[in-house]
């Protein structure tokens, strides 16, 4: 069947990219499969991660099933569209109905995307990994894509305002080889060795990130184990609580 609106809205995103002037460098779309179902596995930094992990995969003429929360489909623009691009829809009080629309797709050979830190992470470090993502490659066939991505939260991130200018910002994405899942073996392992193979390619796009904070009032982007003034988890976890 056509993409009718998965496609044109792919071109759009190109256009804005590069009305946005970004610096992409995206390494190890080779690793992305040409064919059959696959999860693709990501770290969660900003609200368009989704768009930026899509994109690696275009190199491989693939398009990604994501799964996102419920609430995006009934918004009054973002819902036509993601449900024009056959997205997955979770509502965590049913989220048996999201897991098997997953594996439907999956088995017939779709990639489905998962951000199995749940949510952003305001500290820019990785969150601890759900076991989801693992359990459905496992029950499905099919292999995990590790990727990370870097710099997608200087664009728009949870607390910060968007930054939509012609400002040159670089983004970096890295793609990982295919992880095996077997059905012999706990989701819980699979996902501790999936989570410190996205936490590698994390450290490498952040390493391969071409500028530095500006100066002490452009801090607020890096983690601080990196020297920025991002809140350490801990303190977002002492936020979160209060």
């Amino acid at each position: 069947m056509a993409e009718l609106v998965y496609r044109p809205v792919v071109g759009l995103a190109q256009v804005l990219f590069k009305a946005w002037d970004l610096k992409i460098d995206c390494k190890g779309s080779e690793n992305i499969p040409r064919s059959g179902g696959a999860v693709l596995v990501s770290n969660h930094i900003s609200y368009l991660d989704f768009i930026f992990d899509g994109l690696a995969t275009l190199p491989q003429k693939r398009l990604v099933r994501f799964m996102a929360k419920e609430s995006v489909f009934r918004h009054k623009i973002s819902g036509p569209l993601m449900r024009g691009m056959k997205h997955i829809p979770v509502d965590r009080k049913q989220g048996e109905t999201a897991y098997q629309h997953a594996l439907d797709s999956l088995r017939s050979g779709e990639i489905v995307g998962v951000f199995p830190e749940a949510t952003i992470s305001q500290s820019f470090t990785l969150k601890s990994f759900k076991s989801g993502a693992a359990r459905m490659a496992q029950e499905a066939g099919v292999p995990l894509i590790p990727m990370a991505l870097w710099g997608t939260q200087r664009l728009w991130t949870k607390g910060h305002p968007r930054n939509f200018k012609r400002s040159h910002t670089p983004i970096t994405i890295r793609v990982g080889e295919p992880v095996e899942a077997p059905q012999d073996q706990y989701a819980g392992a699979i996902t501790r060795g999936l989570r410190g193979r996205v936490q590698e390619l994390l450290e490498a796009a952040q390493r391969a990130y071409p500028v530095r904070p500006k100066g002490p009032d452009d801090t607020w982007w890096m983690p601080a184990h990196l020297g920025g003034t991002a809140p350490t988890p801990e303190e977002v976890k002492a936020a979160e609580a209060r």
